[in-house]
C-alpha cells in the first residue's frame, strides 16, 4: 500500500478524475496526447510500461530462473553497464537493497571516467564477475565504448571463449547489440520491450534481473506493483498518482517549477531515479520541473517562492540518523508546500515506481508536454559524434591554471553571453553574477566522484552557490545528467545557469575505435554540452582542467568561493 500524504487537495486533481485520464493512461489511450501529432504517435509507441506488472512481456520465472543459474556457478559480483533508464532503476534497486541483504556485490559502471573504470574492476576478480551489458537501443555510445575497454582490461585473465560466457545483454528485439551477442555466443540475450521507453523501465527486464541477481524475490516485488497499478489507473481523488500529479502541476502553475527532494541517505538513490523521470519527461518545450536532489534543509528556512518539497522516509536502523532527518525538516519554512511518502522495503520500491510513472504521466497531460521524448538528448548526443569525427572545438582562451603554483594550463569555452572574458576569474564571475531569483545552478562534472577530495571540492561549490546566490543548485555527474536533466537544461525554460567541468586523465585508457580514449569520450561530451546549450541560448561555461586530482579541483572550489564571497 503507498504510503503518503498531502496537506491539501490540489484543484487539478479533480480536473484528471473528471476526465478519466488515469484509466486512459492504463489503457494506453494516446489521444490525451492529441495536442500535436508528433506527441499522440510517440504515445502510441512508448505507453507499454503502464501495465507491466500485471501484464509482464518476460516470464518472471525464467528471469528468476537464469539469476540463480548464475549464482550457483560462483558467481561474486555482477557490474552493469550502460547509461540512462537502462542502469538508474537497477542501481536504486541494487543500493537500496544492499543494507538489507544482497548475495552478490552489485556494481553500476555508467561513466566515462577511467578512474572510475579502474575503480570497478579493482574490485572485479574476472573469473566470478557477469557482464551485463543493459541498453534499448544498443548503439549507445558510452556502454558500447566501456564494454570495449572492459574486454581490453579483463583480456589477460580470460580468453575470449571464456569471457563471453561472462556476458549478458539485455536489450531491444534486432538491435546491434542483440546480434553481437548472438554471434559472439554470449551467456543470454534477455530481450526488451519495445513500448516501453527507458526511463519508464524500471519493471521490465531491465530492473527486474538485476533485482533477481541481489536476491529480491520477483514475485513479491511485482505483488507490489500490481497493486499500484490498480489504483494509480482509478478514476479516483485518492488514486496517489493524480494527488501526486496535481502537486507537481499546480505548483507549476504558481510558480514553483522545482521540488526539493529530501530524503534519509537510503532514499536518495530514487531520487536520483525521480530526477531522470521528471526532468527528462517534462523538460521541453519550455517548460519543465526540476527535482533538486541532495538538498541542504537549512536552505529552505525562508520560502524562496520558486520550489516545493518532497520528502521520503526511509526504512533506517540507526535511531540517530533518523532523529537528524527529522530535526532537519524541523527547519523547512511550513509555507512551502510539502508532500510525504514513507517506504519500509524494498519491495515497496515497484509501488513507487509505479506511482511516480502515472503522475509524470498526467503531468504531462495537464502541460501539454509529451512525457515519453526527449529531443534535446538525441541533437546532443549528434553534437558529441561530430566532435568525436572532426575534432575538439578551439577553446575560447587557455590561461595557466589558478594560483601561484604551476599546475598546468586550463582551457575555457564560453557561451557567447560570456565572450568578452578573456581570463578564468572574469568567466567565473560573469557566470556567477548571471544568476538571478528564478534561476538554478548546475555543476555538470565529467570526471571521477571517489577519490579523495574531489567529490568534497564539487559538493563545496555545489552548497556555496546555493547559499550565496539563493539558489536552487545541483550537481550532476556526466555523462550520465546527459540522459537525465540534461533534457531540461536544453530544453526546459530558461533559467538554467551551468558551469561544465572536464578534466585531461593522468592515465587514460586508449580505445581502438570511435574515440581515441575514454578520456577523450568524456572531453567531447563536455565540449558539446557547451555547444548545445549555448545554441540554446544558455548561460554556460566549459572549463577543461588540467587534470582531476583533488587539490586541483579544490583550487578551483577556493577561487569561487572568493568569487561568491564579493557577490554577498
Amino acid at each position: 500500500m503507498i504510503s503518503g500524504d498531502m496537506e491539501k487537495l490540489y484543484p487539478s486533481a479533480k480536473t484528471l478524475v473528471k476526465e478519466c485520464v488515469a484509466s486512459r493512461v492504463h489503457a494506453k489511450d494516446a489521444t490525451l496526447y492529441d495536442f500535436s501529432e508528433q506527441a499522440q504517435a510517440c504515445a502510441e509507441r512508448y505507453m507499454g510500461w503502464t501495465d507491466l506488472a500485471s501484464n509482464p512481456p518476460y516470464s518472471l520465472a525464467d528471469i528468476q530462473a537464469f539469476a540463480d543459474s548464475i549464482i550457483k556457478q560462483g558467481l561474486k559480483t555482477v557490474v552493469l553497464i550502460g547509461q540512462g533508464g537502462s542502469t538508474q532503476a537497477p542501481m536504486t534497486i541494487t543500493k537500496y537493497n544492499k543494507p538489507d541483504s544482497s548475495r552478490i556485490v552489485f556494481k553500476t559502471l555508467d561513466s566515462d571516467s577511467p578512474v572510475r573504470v579502474r575503480a570497478i574492476l579493482a574490485e572485479a576478480k574476472p573469473e566470478t564477475t557477469l557482464f551485463v551489458i543493459s541498453s534499448k537501443s544498443g548503439g549507445t555510445i558510452e556502454p558500447r565504448l566501456a564494454l570495449r575497454a572492459v574486454r581490453d582490461a579483463v583480456g589477460d585473465a580470460l580468453a575470449e571463449e571464456e569471457l563471453v560466457q561472462h556476458l549478458v545483454a539485455i536489450t531491444d528485439p534486432g538491435s546491434d547489440l542483440e546480434r553481437q551477442a548472438r554471434e559472439e555466443g554470449w551467456a543470454a540475450v534477455l530481450p526488451g520491450e519495445p513500448s516501453v521507453g527507458g526511463r519508464f523501465s524500471a519493471l521490465s527486464v531491465f530492473g527486474l534481473l538485476p533485482a533477481a541477481l541481489v536476491g529480491i524475490d520477483l514475485e513479491e516485488l511485482l505483488e507490489h506493483a500490481v497493486e499500484a497499478e490498480q489504483r494509480c489507473s482509478e478514476d479516483a481523488i485518492d488514486n496517489p498518482a493524480i494527488g501526486l500529479a496535481a502537486f507537481l502541476y499546480d505548483n507549476y502553475l504558481q510558480g514553483r517549477n522545482k521540488f526539493s527532494f529530501l530524503t534519509p541517505k537510503r532514499g536518495r538513490v530514487l531520487g536520483l531515479w525521480i530526477e531522470q523521470l521528471v526532468a527528462e519527461s517534462l523538460g521541453k518545450d519550455g517548460q519543465g520541473i526540476l527535482p533538486n536532489i541532495e538538498i541542504d534543509s537549512l536552505l529552505l528556512t525562508n520560502d524562496p517562492g520558486d520550489r516545493s518539497v518532497i520528502m521520503y522516509q526511509t526504512k533506517t536502523d540507526l535511531w540517530d540518523e533518523r532523529k537528524n532527518f527529522e530535526m532537519s525538516l524541523s527547519y523547512i519554512d511550513p509555507t512551502i508546500p510539502r508532500a510525504n511518502f514513507k517506504i519500509d522495503s524494498v519491495e515497496e520500491l515497484a509501488e513507487h515506481f509505479v506511482m511516480w510513472e502515472y503522475a509524470v504521466a498526467m503531468c504531462g497531460y495537464l502541460m501539454r508536454v509529451c512525457p515519453f521524448d526527449q529531443p534535446d538528448v538525441a541533437s546532443a548526443k549528434a553534437v558529441v559524434l561530430d566532435i568525436l569525427k572532426e575534432g575538439q572545438p578551439a577553446p575560447d582562451f587557455v590561461q595557466d591554471y589558478i594560483g601561484d603554483v604551476h599546475m598546468g594550463e586550463v582551457e575555457v569555452r564560453l557561451a557567447p553571453c560570456f565572450k568578452d572574458c578573456t581570463d578564468v576569474q572574469g568567466a567565473l564571475r560573469a557566470l556567477l553574477t548571471s544568476i538571478q531569483p528564478g534561476d538554478y545552478f548546475a555543476l555538470n562534472a565529467f570526471l571521477p566522484f571517489t577519490g579523495e577530495g574531489r567529490r568534497e571540492a564539487l559538493e563545496l561549490i555545489r552548497h556555496g552557490v546555493a547559499a550565496s546566490r539563493h539558489t536552487v543548485s545541483c550537481l550532476e555527474v556526466g555523462p550520465r545528467y546527459l540522459h537525465s536533466t540534461g533534457q531540461l537544461q536544453k530544453g526546459g525554460q530558461n533559467n538554467g545557469v551551468f558551469l561544465i567541468l572536464s578534466a585531461d586523465e593522468l592515465k587514460d585508457i586508449p580505445l581502438s575505435e570511435e574515440a581515441e580514449s575514454l578520456g577523450t569520450l568524456a572531453k567531447a561530451q563536455a565540449s558539446g554540452d557547451l555547444l548545445t546549450l549555448a545554441d540554446r541560448g544558455r548561460r554556460c561555461v566549459h572549463l577543461h582542467l588540467p587534470d582531476n586530482s583533488g587539490v586541483t579541483l579544490r583550487a578551483l572550489s577556493e577561487v569561487i568561493t572568493g568569487i561568491l564571497a564579493t557577490l554577498d
